[in-house]
């Protein structure tokens, strides 16, 4: 309810937000404050689904990050290391080691450093 009138929302306040439930573990409120940001037509960016790829890193949420994945490459956003490290991280700490091995031979298809 930010966009009320008071603060105009861009891809700068969206990736804030996310952020900060990142920072309070909050990766459900993080992955509905990005989709809120494709709802407003504000166009997502690697730095936004970065900070919401370490949302749910920080959350144990695979599942979730795995589907951030796909948005990700369905959008043509790009990744990098950081994306990776995130994804790789959250499918560890969920115990989906497999799939952080996947993501690591995908990261290394697509050429990301």
């Amino acid at each position: 309810e930010m966009v009320a009138g008071r603060v105009k929302m861009n891809a700068l306040t969206f990736t804030a937000a996310i952020s900060a439930c990142a920072e309070n573990g909050e990766w459900i409120v993080a992955l509905q404050v990005l989709a809120d940001m494709a709802a407003s037509r504000v166009e997502t960016d690697t730095i936004t689904c970065n900070a919401a790829a370490s949302a749910c890193e920080k959350g144990r949420a695979w599942p979730a990050a795995l589907q951030l994945l796909s948005e990700m490459v369905a959008r043509g956003v790009e990744m990098n290391t950081i994306t990776c490290n995130a994804l790789v991280s959250a499918c560890e700490k969920g115990g989906a080691w497999t799939l952080a091995v996947e993501v690591l031979a995908d990261m290394d298809l697509r050429s990301i450093p």
